[in-house]
C-alpha cells in the first residue's frame, strides 16, 4: 500500500469514526473467506458494516476521535463493526459470535462511551431504532383507538336494541 492509499484509508477511517453512532471491535483470527462473507452479509442485513484495516491506520485515524478510547483494543488481527443505529452492529456481531466462536468481541464505543464486551452484549439485546419507533407510535395511536371505540360503543348499543324490539314486535 502507498502513502497515497494509506491517506485515503486515513481519511476514510476517520469519516467512520466521525458518523457512526456504535463501533464494535473483534477479533477474527481463524475465520475463514466463506464465514468472512457470511458475516458481512449478516452485517450488511441489519444495517451495518464489518470492515478489516490495519491497526496502525485505525489508529491513526482515531487520534483526536471521541472514540480513541478503543485503540487500545486494536492488537492482533482485528476488525471493526459499525451502524447508525446504535443497535445494529452489536446485535449483528453477537448473533454472530454465538455461532461462530472464533469471532471475539473484544469492546466498543458509542458515541464518546467506551463499551467492554459486557455492555456491547447488553446492548445486542435491546430492541433495535425501527422497533423502538414502532412500539412508540403504537403506544401513541393506543388512547385514540381506545376513544373511537368508547364513542362508537353507545351508538352500536342503540341499534341492537332497536333491533331486538323490531324482531320482537315483529
Amino acid at each position: 500500500m502507498d502513502r497515497a492509499a494509506k491517506k485515503q484509508c486515513v481519511a476514510s477511517l476517520a469519516d467512520v469514526f466521525d458518523g457512526a453512532s456504535v463501533v464494535v471491535v473483534a477479533h477474527y483470527s481463524g475465520l475463514n473467506v466463506a464465514q468472512m462473507q457470511a458475516l458481512r452479509k449478516q452485517m450488511r442485513a441489519a444495517g451495518a458494516t464489518v470492515r478489516v484495516a490495519k491497526n496502525r491506520l485505525v489508529k491513526i485515524a482515531l487520534q483526536g476521535k471521541p472514540a480513541a478510547a478503543i485503540s487500545a483494543l486494536m492488537r492482533g488481527p482485528t476488525l471493526i463493526a459499525y451502524s447508525d443505529d446504535p443497535v445494529a452492529a452489536p446485535k449483528a456481531a453477537v448473533a454472530f459470535a454465538k455461532e461462530n466462536d472464533k469471532l471475539v468481541i473484544l469492546g466498543g464505543v458509542l458515541g464518546a462511551v467506551t463499551l467492554n464486551v459486557d455492555a456491547v452484549r447488553s446492548l445486542a439485546t435491546l430492541p433495535s431504532l425501527d422497533e423502538l419507533r414502532a412500539t412508540l407510535i403504537g403506544l401513541l395511536m393506543a388512547p385514540a383507538t381506545k376513544l373511537a371505540q368508547v364513542t362508537t360503543a353507545p351508538a352500536t348499543k342503540l341499534v341492537r336494541v332497536l333491533a331486538a324490539y323490531a324482531e320482537k314486535s315483529a
